[in-house]
């Protein structure tokens, strides 16, 4: 059997060590692993997609459309975005907070959460939004979004990847000092699914 796993956002919210984390659990599980990278504007707020696929027959990193698992969002609009590469019966877990792209800001459009919301409502096999900034907020910082999606996920039992199996992603591949932290955010991610 084999997953696939879409991670999607903007730079700087953390996409690129999510998808290390599903990988690095995965590899625990025995699965072979194939990710790869593509990343808009080489600066905070370009999007970021990550493509993480595991299982025993896994020859390429790139997910085909209509065959995402599981599509993890950062933002809903990212989510939006990718939503062509998810499975009929597929899961998208989402923050409910956008990050606003700078054409959105310039153009004044009407670029809102709600209306990403509920686009996703309407087309995702399942849909799972999470709030993200109040997550952060408990935790203690801002840069634990992506542990906390984590914690929905796996809580959520679309990664094929249990809350503890992911709990020691993060203690082999985030710095010492900040563990508690994620593991905060990974507890607390759980707790909204």
């Amino acid at each position: 059997m084999s997953r696939s796993c879409l991670l999607c956002g903007v730079g700087g919210q953390g996409v690129v060590l999510a998808s290390r984390l599903i990988a690095y659990a995965a590899m625990e599980q025995g699965d072979f692993v194939r990710t790869t990278e593509t990343i808009g504007m080489a600066q905070r707020g370009g999007s970021v997609v990550s493509h993480v696929r595991a299982g025993e027959n896994v020859h390429s990193p790139l997910i085909p459309f209509g065959c995402a698992d599981v599509i993890l969002a950062f933002e809903p609009g990212e989510a939006v975005r990718c939503l062509p590469y998810l499975k009929e019966d597929g899961v998208v877990i989402t923050n409910s907070r956008i990050v606003k792209p700078v054409t959105a800001t310039l153009g004044g459009s009407g670029y809102t959460a709600d209306t990403m919301l509920d686009y996703l409502k309407e087309k995702a096999g399942r849909l799972l939004v999470i709030d993200g900034e109040a997550i952060c907020r408990e935790a203690g910082s801002p840069k634990v979004l992506n542990v906390a999606l984590l914690g929905a996920a796996a809580k959520s039992g679309a990664l094929g990847i249990s809350m503890e199996e992911m709990l020691e992603a993060v203690r082999r591949n985030v710095k010492e000092k900040y563990i508690a932290l994620n593991e905060r955010a990974l507890e607390l991610g759980g707790e909204q699914v």
